[in-house]
């Protein structure tokens, strides 16, 4: 696996062990190899841009699945040169490789669909191209969509809304806050990936969400207590967030997650507005 010490890799990681399978999770460096060997896992220290070596460490595996990613502009060369490397190692194989997207690709959409049509904000605008080349690969792909991950008071509620302040200490709405976010905690995403893992199964493209879609404003209010929220215009998210990231956050986004249910897996941790108000996440009153 790639990403192994990464937010939804950590967890995938920790309960791939917990199932008892032998991991080797592909690393940048002696600390994150320290972390994953830690974990139970086995670690291959190396460049991960580089296609040929990824190759070798992929075609030893009996199944591939890519959480990693660079966080910056880099991250489409990143996920196109994973890419060739599972096209090299796997096509043909039958062994699974399963690729990471992301829920904003289907844009403002109120019951979203794996069949629904690709509306990607700008920021994810470039994963459409590399998606496309994982399906047309003779691979036995599965490309997991999560929706906003929360959980161990990480992930974007606890940057974006958590930790988000105005001078009277109320918390900042992306917006007017009316806007539903898809939501699904980081633990349950993980069992997912591990259900499509020992499927072994070309499932395509898996929305990955709990099914409960709150609004920004019920989260935000989770997340304040007392203290209240303030809504603020889409302009003013945007210089205060970066409008790439303002901008997939306003989206309006609804799914039920059927296609990943019939699979057999049930989300069962704790919806976000109650992490956000009794959980893993501080209280700003």
């Amino acid at each position: 696996m790639t990403g192994g010490t990464g937010y939804i890799g950590s967890a995938l990681l920790d309960q791939l062990v917990a199932a008892g399978h032998t991991v080797t999770a592909l690393v940048r460096g002696d600390d994150a190899a320290g972390k994953v060997r830690k974990a139970g896992a086995e670690a291959a220290v190396g460049d991960l841009f580089d296609t040929g070596w990824v190759a070798e460490r992929f075609a030893s595996a009996d199944g591939v699945v890519h959480t990693a990613a660079t966080g910056d502009a880099r991250n489409a060369e990143f996920d196109r040169s994973v890419v060739r490397a599972a096209a090299q190692a796997l096509a043909g194989t039958g062994k699974p490789y399963v690729h990471t997207s992301g829920i904003w690709i289907y844009g403002d959409n109120a019951g979203i669909t794996e069949d629904s049509p690709f509306v990607p904000p700008a920021l994810t605008a470039w994963r459409g191209a590399v998606e496309r080349s994982v399906l047309d690969a003779d691979l036995t792909a599965t490309i997991v969509a999560p929706g906003v991950v929360y959980g161990h008071g990480g992930g974007i509620p606890g940057g974006v809304l958590a930790a988000q302040r105005d001078e009277a200490g109320r918390v900042r709405l992306v917006g007017d806050g009316s806007q539903h976010w898809a939501t699904v905690h980081v633990e349950d995403v993980a069992a997912l990936y591990v259900t499509v893992v020992e499927r072994g199964e070309r499932l395509g493209y898996l929305v990955a969400a709990s099914g409960v879609n709150p609004t920004v404003r019920e989260l935000a209010e989770a997340a304040a207590g007392a203290a209240g929220v303030a809504p603020e215009t889409a302009d003013a998210s945007r210089e205060r967030l970066g409008a790439l990231f303002a901008d997939a956050l306003l989206l309006d986004q609804q799914t039920a997650a059927a296609k990943a249910k019939a699979l057999g897996w049930t989300p069962v941790r704790p919806a976000l507005v109650e992490e956000l108000r009794t959980g893993s996440y501080p209280r700003l009153s």
